[in-house]
């Protein structure tokens, strides 16, 4: 769950600490089959906008542009850096060359934390219609609480190239203080769920006019909380979806584990093991205990100070803002035993009325459709441990377990941008998304299986140029 815009740009300010490195453009990966009849069938530049009508839009508006990746939408204002700022390595190669129209609008809200356009008004999306269409959509929710242009750089373009129509939402809410939204706890998380399905229908509808033919095949993808979203979608609406990709999703559920019983013991610990002297080994031991696993200890002072007490006091807040009483999402960097301190946080001692509110967005791992997740085992935000692994045996209990395929990136950690400072500890996750979706589209077009679910290891003398364009699910 990457934080907000604010904050990322010290992330930003952190990870460009590394001289620049050189790669393949980005855009050199084929666009998805298409037969010759739908090429002959393919639509004019920027034909029919005008007729273009988003169901259930409160407000939209059209633009015909001849870039809808970032390569141009930087440019022409159609994307905002900051929803994607920190997400993505500094040297990732944007693809270029897809012309078409873009669709920015809103649902009927009754929320305001979105300021993006002026508009004031949240549940606002985007829907991008290339003009070279392959027949798919792609779904996409923002992960942490970004808004709706945050996949833009690290899979929006790519998509597009590859000639899908692509859509996003703000998810209802935005910002560090997502959690003053909905009349109970838990309604606004709730929300994002609503809002993903109502894009997913919206779009598919609006496709269907901009190509005057049905879309053959919708894709849910996300990262972080954009991929706990795919999972959701999934196992709530496999009717509207043909598969997705999850890339690092975050885990919800009523027990252990759950972003809120991993935090707050290593909030507790940390300091201590910050301070060094007698009690630093023990503290240690609790950090690892919580899913931080040992060997990630250079990224830990980075991530409390950026990820561990920003996050865990925003959603607890949201799910249990009885816990401080009137004070609203805690008090940062709390020093572990004053009163109401999110350091002391024990999820299992509060009310019941705590885990109905984590029910409501509760996963099952009953997914009824193909799925395919990643997560890097240095992922020092949402441990591997505690989150994608717990996943994958839920939805084997389930008895969905031929559906699913689960890759453990050795070197990956929550946020790519990361690599700039580190490109001799970890790997951008970018590349594994892109096989990840190549092996989606041959489950689907032929059946032919991804690899088995397995650890991709880190290549042995890998080059960064290497690691930021290579992750094959074979190792």
């Amino acid at each position: 769950m990457p934080l907000v815009p604010q904050y990322v740009r010290r992330i930003r300010a952190a990870a460009c600490l590394v001289a620049a490195v050189l790669v393949a453009p980005a855009a050199t990966a084929p666009p998805a089959s298409a037969s010759s009849a739908d090429a002959d069938r393919r639509p004019g530049h920027c034909t029919r906008m005008a007729a273009l009508a988003v169901p259930g839009a409160a407000h939209q508006q059209a633009a015909c542009l001849a870039e809808l990746t970032t390569a141009g939408t930087v440019a022409s204002g159609h994307t905002d850096p900051a929803d994607w700022s920190g997400l993505t390595p500094k040297d990732l190669a944007t693809p270029s060359g897809v012309p078409g129209i873009q669709l920015d609008g809103y649902f009927p809200d009754s929320s305001t934390t979105n300021t993006t356009h002026g508009w004031n008004h949240d549940a606002q999306f985007v829907i991008r219609l290339p003009d070279r269409w392959n027949g798919g959509l792609v779904i996409a929710g923002s992960p942490g609480v970004r808004k709706q242009y945050a996949n833009d750089r690290a899979f929006g373009d790519w998509v597009l190239a590859r000639g899908y129509a692509y859509a996003a939402t703000d998810k209802g809410n935005t910002g560090a203080a997502f959690h003053r939204d909905g009349a109970a706890p838990g309604d606004a998380l709730t929300e994002w769920n609503t809002r993903v399905t109502q894009l997913a229908r919206a779009a598919r509808e609006v496709t269907t006019q901009r190509y005057q033919r049905p879309v053959s095949r919708t894709l849910a993808m996300g990262m972080s909380n954009g991929g706990y979203l795919v999972r959701w979608q999934l196992e709530n609406h496999p009717e509207l979806y043909d598969g997705g990709v999850d890339w690092e999703g975050t885990l919800w559920r009523t027990k252990d584990p759950n972003p809120l019983t991993f935090l707050p013991p290593t909030l507790r610990a940390y300091p201590t093991y910050q301070a060094g002297g007698a009690g630093a080994g023990a503290a240690h031991r609790k950090i690892v205990k919580a899913g931080f696993p040992a060997g990630s200890e250079f990224l830990w002072p980075y991530h409390h100070q950026y990820y561990w007490d920003l996050t865990q006091r925003i959603y607890r807040e949201e799910l249990d803002p009885e816990y401080d009483g009137a004070t609203e999402a805690g008090t940062p960097f709390c020093t572990s035993g004053t009163p109401a301190c999110d350091a002391d946080y024990d999820y299992d001692a509060r009310p019941a009325a705590v885990r109905d509110a984590v029910e409501k967005i509760a996963l099952t791992g009953r997914i009824g459709k193909p799925l395919i997740t990643f997560h890097g085992t240095l992922d020092v935000l949402l441990p591997i441990s505690k989150t994608s692994d717990t996943y994958a045996a839920m939805v084997r209990r389930e008895g969905r377990g031929a559906l699913h395929r689960y890759y453990r990136v050795e070197g990956g950690t929550h946020v790519d941008s990361l690599f700039d400072s580190f490109p001799d500890r970890l790997r951008p996750l970018v590349p594994c998304h892109r096989s990840a979706l190549v092996a989606l589209e041959r489950w689907l077009d032929d059946d032919r299986r991804p690899p088995p679910s397995r650890t991709i290891p880190m290549p042995d003398g890998a080059d960064p140029a290497t690691l930021l364009t290579r992750c094959p699910l074979t190792g």
